[in-house]
């Protein structure tokens, strides 16, 4: 059993060598699964036909109907990108609450939320905010360090709150680690973990969080108040319940496109990639800047589209009854013709003003990035699993001292040293099916809980310094004031934020599986 157990050692140490050394990840994961594959058949330890099942593993991938809503979370969220959504929500909330100290801080991470919720794309979020807030917090006085701090925290709120393309990501993942565990336990009637489960998981940690970086940005302007001065009033600027009604207003049609999304997931009206679709659309409205009678019109014109969608699956939609012209079905049919015709105007507009084709370039470069990298991690999981490195990992998180809390621990400290050398995805398709099947065989491991917690863990990775990619976002679009060492030192303080967070998720676990026991009884 040494010479399998070296192999895959050696075989996890490769990968991660070639991509610190800055190899493309799929292709390396690829390359070094065959070059494994081949030493694994010379040595007698697997043979080569279990390269058979990749085609199927391939199929199942580009099949997973939740991996869908993978380019449809990414359209919605560079649509929004390029809409004027963050612009005029960060003028709203500005005004609202920037005449406190630390006020301005407070709206800019409470207009991350949205954007975060919005998006779900944390190089986005960070470009978004990073042009639009940081001249202006440096305009009004604030400390660099902690303009520079605030917003790319509040840009990495996008990597947990839902719809996170990796919480999509780390749900397809961890299913298929917790039905593997189980299966490897004797049960053959497996439980699923989805990710509904890990959206509603994630929700009241991520929220806690925001506690956490509103509490913190308000001391530090009781502390030093020069860091963080209140903005002066603008007299040309309304005032009172003018300026009230204006922050309402451009709230409410962010607030309703995630209310849409996320309340049909939660709700389970929809599954992720429905409300992905729903979402994707509702951004392309955004973006189509419709006026408000356009809104009502087209409103009535997708309700109608479910309508006749519900009343044609109610009925069957056959070739005979289509060509004998049942009333029953070309009724319905025609009506949801008309329908989709209106919904098309909003397409046409966007088109018109140079967005979309940009749009669903930036979307097919992203989705192929993804997808690309998941089967090369397929190819790798695969191999990794013929020689016998499940079973290593296994035994090895089972013979830690402190059992189950001494494992999960190692496991956290790994993944938050591998964020130096890694992103999310990486870990997320590398790391993940390789520790999470070992970890939940162990008793009292929740997976929802497990997921959260490595989500937030690898939140950090995008912050903390020296390669955070969020700080490379930053820096590339900051003004020049900003220093390459102010990201870095006001980055510090919310790593450490996001740790205590972590902490806290460890000791009460709770926070994360409370909402889905309430939603769905797990």
């Amino acid at each position: 059993m040494i010479l399998p157990d070296l192999l895959a050692v050696a075989m996890v140490v490769a990968a991660i060598g070639l991509l610190m050394a800055g190899y493309p990840v799929a292709l390396t994961l690829a390359g070094v699964a065959l070059a494994f594959a081949a030493l694994g058949d010379l040595a007698g330890i697997m043979g080569a036909g279990l390269l058979g099942a990749l085609p199927q593993r391939i199929f199942g991938v580009m099949t997973n109907e939740v991996l869908l809503a993978i380019p449809l979370f990414v359209f919605m969220g560079v649509m929004l990108e390029r809409s004027r959504v963050a612009e005029e929500l960060l003028d709203a909330m500005g005004r609202l609450f920037g005449r406190l100290p630390g006020g301005l801080a407070v709206a800019v991470v409470i207009v991350g939320v949205l954007l975060a919720a919005a998006k779900g794309i944390v190089g986005a979020t960070t470009v978004t905010m990073g042009l639009i807030v940081l001249p202006t917090m440096l305009r009004h006085g604030y400390d660099p360090r902690l303009a520079a701090g605030t917003v790319a925290a509040t840009a990495t709120l996008a990597q947990l709150f839902p719809p996170a393309t990796v919480l999509v990501l780390l749900g397809d993942q961890m299913s298929n680690a917790y039905q593997a565990a189980q299966l490897a336990q004797g049960n053959f009637a497996p439980q699923s973990v989805t990710v509904a489960d890990l959206f509603a998981g994630a929700i009241v940690p991520a929220l806690g969080l925001v506690v956490l970086y509103i509490a913190f940005v308000l001391g530090v302007a009781v502390v030093a108040p020069a860091s963080s001065p209140a903005v002066p009033a603008d007299p040309a600027a309304p005032h009172g319940l003018a300026m009230l009604r204006r922050a309402i207003a451009v709230l409410v049609a962010p607030v309703l496109l995630i209310v849409a999304v996320l309340g049909s997931i939660l709700g389970g009206l929809a599954t992720p990639t429905e409300a992905a679709a729903v979402g994707a659309f509702g951004a392309l409205l955004l973006a189509a800047r419709p006026h408000p009678r356009d809104w009502g019109l087209w409103l009535v014109a997708m309700a109608a589209v479910l309508v006749a969608l519900r009343r044609l699956a109610a009925q069957g939609l056959t070739p005979g009854l289509l060509a004998a012209g049942d009333p029953a079905i070309v009724a319905p049919l025609a009506l949801a013709a008309v329908a989709a015709l209106l919904l098309a105007l909003p397409i046409v507009r966007v088109h018109r003003a140079g967005i979309l084709v940009p749009v669903l370039a930036r979307t097919a470069e992203v989705t192929s990035m993804i997808f690309l990298i998941l089967i090369g991690a397929t190819l790798f999981s695969l191999v990794f699993r013929g020689l016998g490195g499940d079973d290593l990992v296994h035994r090895g998180l089972a013979d830690l001292p402190g059992g189950t809390a001494g494992a999960i621990l190692t496991v956290m400290l790994a993944i938050f040293l591998l964020g130096f050398v890694m992103d999310a995805f990486e870990i997320i398709f590398v790391v993940v099916p390789i520790v999470a099947p070992a970890l939940l065989k162990l008793p009292g491991v929740d997976p929802v809980w497990l997921a959260v917690m490595i989500a937030l863990n690898l939140q950090t990775s995008y912050l903390h310094p020296p390669l955070g990619p969020t700080l490379f976002f930053l820096r590339g679009v900051a003004p020049k004031e900003i220093t390459t060492a102010h990201i870095y030192v006001g980055a510090i303080p919310f790593v450490l934020i996001q740790l205590a967070a972590l902490a806290g998720l460890w000791f009460v676990p709770q926070l994360a599986t409370w909402l889905p026991a309430v939603l769905y009884g797990r």
